[in-house]
Order: C-alpha cells, then sequence, then structure tokens
C-alpha cells in the first residue's frame, strides 16, 4: 500500500471515529464545515485525497488537528516523530511546503508546523474557530503575513502570534527563500 493509499485510509477512519464521537451527522458535519456531504461521504469511504482546505475545516468543524484525522494512536507519554513520519500537507511546484511535525490533543489540539516558502508563493487560510491561535517564528526570509487583508511584514528572527478566526495569507514577496516554525492552538470543541 503506498503513503497515498495509507494515509487515505487513515483519514477515512479517522474522520468517521471522530465523527460518531461528537454525535455528528453528515449533514451537521457539512453544515459546521462548509463541506459537501457527497464529499464527507466520499472520504469516509476512502474513494477521494481532499485539499488540505478541506482538511482543516473538517478538523475545525471536529474540535481536533490535522493529526488527529491523519492518524491517531494512543501511545506512551513521550511520541518522537522521525522525518520520515511528518506529513507534508501542501507544496508547490516552485518548492514551497508546509509539513505538520506533531501534534497532540490534550487541553485542545496543538500543532507544530515547518513552512517553506519560496519567492512569489503564497498560502490563504479560511478562518478557524474562534479562540484559534497562530503563533509563528521566521528563521530565514521576510514573511509578509496578511491578517483579516492587514499585511505585517515579518522578517527573519522575528516572532508574530495571532487570532486565527479570520482570514490569514502567507506570502513571499522577497527574493529570498522564508522558513518559518508556527504553532496552531485549537480550542476544544464544546
Amino acid at each position: 500500500m503506498s503513503d497515498l493509499d495509507q494515509l487515505t485510509q487513515s483519514l477515512a477512519r479517522n474522520l468517521k471515529r471522530w465523527r460518531g464521537e461528537r454525535g455528528f451527522t453528515l449533514d451537521a458535519l457539512a453544515a459546521r464545515a462548509g463541506v459537501s456531504r457527497g464529499m464527507i461521504i466520499q472520504i469516509e469511504q476512502a474513494r477521494t485525497n481532499p485539499s488540505v482546505g478541506t482538511t482543516v475545516k473538517l478538523a475545525d468543524a471536529l474540535g481536533v488537528s490535522i493529526t488527529t484525522l491523519l492518524d491517531y494512536e494512543q501511545g506512551p507519554q513521550v511520541r518522537l516523530v522521525p522525518p520520515d513520519q511528518a506529513v507534508r500537507m501542501w507544496s508547490t511546484d516552485a518548492g514551497s511546503h508546509t509539513t505538520l511535525l506533531v501534534g497532540t490533543e490534550k487541553r485542545g489540539p496543538l500543532e507544530l508546523w515547518a513552512w517553506r516558502l519560496m519567492p512569489g508563493d503564497a498560502s490563504a487560510s479560511d478562518p478557524h474557530p474562534s479562540g484559534t491561535v497562530e503563533l509563528l517564528h521566521v528563521t530565514a526570509g521576510e514573511l509578509t503575513l496578511l491578517v483579516d487583508g492587514e499585511p505585517y511584514a515579518v522578517p527573519a528572527g522575528t516572532s508574530a502570534t495571532f487570532e486565527a478566526n479570520v482570514p490569514h495569507t502567507y506570502r513571499n514577496d522577497g527574493p529570498e527563500v522564508v522558513e518559518m516554525t508556527m504553532a496552531v492552538s485549537i480550542p476544544p470543541v464544546g
């Protein structure tokens, strides 16, 4: 089974599990996530690989991290995630990418991401649930962070935090590669 097949199967299994744990019908989850009922059915039957945006919407609607939707296993108190098990979630032909390094469900989902944005590339995000906070630290280049349409220059060595319940975009307007680490804290459901 390929990595993509394993990811598809894991997402199908975990989406069904968390939808059931939350007591959401297909229609209820579709309404909360802004994702069609048909798409949710296809995902739960492992017949499609949704976009990162769709996966984020489903995770947000369920109040879990993307990590949880992709692979949920109870384990020891310390969980090591080797580099080859980190999940590449988004990439462009130019070489930009995001990698979900690790996540946890304790006290609400918390995710740690590594980002690489090539010059001219950007990644836009829909608003997350109210109370979601993002923290980021730029280690190379200068990030242009747009939060609710307002641009902020974040040069290497600078950190930023913001409430992510509004549209936001990560953009590289400069000539150098932007590298950053980002943490996302999502409030628990209910």
